[in-house]
């Protein structure tokens, strides 16, 4: 009994040590969060997401993703990609993209939505 009270005792103190985790100091990067909601875009094709020139997504409907980056600006391109679903062969490429500029412990998110000018970024509210 008193070795059992003796370790817990010892487990305490080696815990009091420790420093407490915290995501506040961790605030070097970014979180970009893109979705993809079924009333917004009435194509069953999947859409990519280009950051900087390189797929890093793809969403279909009703789903989103986000991607933890580092501060400043990132270059945004959505483009519907060829896949098994009848008529999503690739046409005329759309090389437009959105430049979004991002601060450090900075949360932003958007959804797709279909403009004028073909698939492009709303802001969305978090909804904490």
């Amino acid at each position: 009994m008193i070795r059992a009270a003796m370790s817990l005792v010892g487990l305490l103190g080696a815990l009091a040590v420790v420093p407490p985790a915290s995501a506040e100091g961790n605030s070097d990067y970014s979180v970009l969060m893109i979705s993809r909601e079924r009333l917004e875009v009435a194509s069953s094709c999947e859409i990519g997401i280009y950051l900087n020139d390189q797929l890093a997504g793809r969403l279909f409907q009703e789903q989103s993703t986000s991607f933890n980056l580092p501060p400043g600006p990132v270059d945004v391109r959505l483009r519907l990609l060829p896949g098994q679903m009848p008529g999503c062969a690739p046409g005329i490429e759309d090389q437009r993209s959105t430049r979004l500029t991002l601060q450090a412990g900075q949360i932003k998110k958007y959804r797709i939505a279909t403009g004028h000018k073909g698939l492009e970024l709303r802001q969305a509210n978090l909804g904490y």
